[in-house]
């Protein structure tokens, strides 16, 4: 093995001094343009490490020159973000929902903030799309127990379905007619009869005949006469196809049997008033929102 540098013939460039079997290697220069680079990424590296926290220490890093950090850079867009919120939150706090629609941006803020907190506080129940399952609502229909206006919507967030001791929360009480006595297992199969008959889901025959009278003697005070359901007391519309516990034969009996009584907590004692009227415009949005009840006609003044 050689160790002198010779110039090689064919490219005139030195070799490095050495070859082994023969075989020689040369010393081609690097391309300038390479070089040029490499010096400029040093000089940036070096500008970089005294202007921003580059080297670690023990226990920090270098501040650099110009004292900026990723940490404060963040904290400062909080910051605005924070500022941005507290005039927008300000605004609904003092905005009543009922005059919410009135005002787009403020509409859409309180839908986008609703979104967020739908996310994190119901979507457990109700789904991430709000599509609700056996025994949780579907919030994007347009089929409500106690109400879809804003209004409405934002009563029942704040104060749940049979939440104790809220007193403002909604109640209704379905009997449990089979598993209490008051009808029979055959009579129970008659009013499932009618009420898939009234929701078209089978014709009508001798048992929704029966089932028809026994309806309205037990059910028609709630549900209404033709199943329309009631609000005032969030009983379900039972001549549609939607349905919270299952609309099949099987899934009715159980209803009529045993009954239900679900629940849903009063989120006014865990959230500031502003996310519930913001979790209310959200769920409004989803398709089924309501327009607010007209205000009852004034009576005419007594003729004197």
């Amino acid at each position: 093995m050689a160790n002198d540098k010779r110039i090689d013939d064919k490219t005139g460039t030195s070799t490095v001094g050495h070859e082994w079997d023969g075989i020689e290697e040369l010393d081609t220069p690097m391309p300038r343009w390479w070089l040029w680079t490499l010096y400029a990424t040093i000089v940036f590296a070096i500008g970089y490490c005294v202007a921003y926290p580059a080297l670690p220490l023990l226990d920090h890093a270098t501040a650099g020159v110009l004292g900026w950090t990723s940490h404060g850079q963040l904290e400062g867009e909080l910051s605005a973000e924070r500022t941005h919120r507290a005039s927008v939150v300000q605004a609904l706090a003092a905005m009543p929902i009922e005059q919410l629609s009135a005002h787009p941006e403020l509409l859409a803020a309180a839908e986008q903030g609703g979104r967020s907190a739908f996310k994190v506080h119901c979507a457990a129940c109700h789904g991430a799309g709000a599509a609700g399952s056996k025994g949780y609502p579907n919030l994007n229909d347009d089929d409500w127990l106690w109400g879809g206006d804003l209004a409405t919507i934002q009563q029942t967030i704040a104060h749940g379905i049979r939440q104790p001791g809220d007193d403002a929360t909604r109640q209704s009480l379905m009997p449990s007619f089979g598993r209490d006595g008051i009808l029979k297992p055959e009579e129970v199969e008659d009013v499932v009869s009618y009420v898939r008959t009234v929701s078209h889901q089978e014709n009508a025959g001798a048992s929704a005949r029966r089932g028809a009278t026994l309806f309205a003697n037990n059910c028609a005070v709630c549900h209404g006469a033709g199943g329309e359901g009631g609000r005032k007391v969030g009983a379900p519309r039972l001549n549609d196809g939607i349905w919270l516990y299952g609309g099949d034969r099987e899934s009715l009996v159980d209803t009529v049997t045993n009954a239900h009584a679900g629940m849903m907590p009063a989120w006014g004692g865990k959230l500031d008033p502003v996310t519930i009227k913001m979790l209310a415009a959200y769920v409004h949005s989803l398709g089924g929102g309501e327009a607010a009840p007209a205000a009852p006609a004034a009576q005419p003044a007594p003729a004197k």
